[in-house]
């Protein structure tokens, strides 16, 4: 009997970037990148948002109400690390915040998985 394989996601930094790499069940795997200076804004907005719940596209939204160009993508890969890193929690598509200091703590796991490469 064939076995059913998983989604898997691993994140790592590499050249000021977090890097998400996602081997799906189906189909072919890719990988996307945030560079650290988005990625300190978006946990910086995650802070600010985190008590009340917010969406992906409610941080977009915030980010570019505040004049600064953040993608999509950027926004994605930045809060699939800090659900995975137990910074955030994810309930019925709205992201909270788990910790006091979103971006401190973002900002340490950041520097800590830089180290490893």
């Amino acid at each position: 009997m064939p076995t059913t394989r998983e989604r898997s996601e691993t994140f790592e930094v590499l050249d000021g970037h977090l890097i998400r790499k996602v081997l799906p069940a189906r189909g072919q795997p890719y990988e996307h990148r945030c560079p650290r200076a988005a990625f300190e804004q978006i946990a910086h907005a995650a802070e600010e948002l985190g008590g009340s719940g917010f969406t992906l596209e409610d941080l977009v939204a915030y980010e570019r109400g505040a004049g600064r160009d953040v993608t999509f993508t950027n926004v994605a890969v930045a809060l699939a690390f800090l659900r995975e890193r137990s910074i955030l929690d994810a309930r019925y598509r709205r992201n909270y915040a788990v910790t006091r200091s979103v971006h401190l703590d973002a900002m340490t796991e950041f520097h800590a998985l830089a180290t490893k490469a």
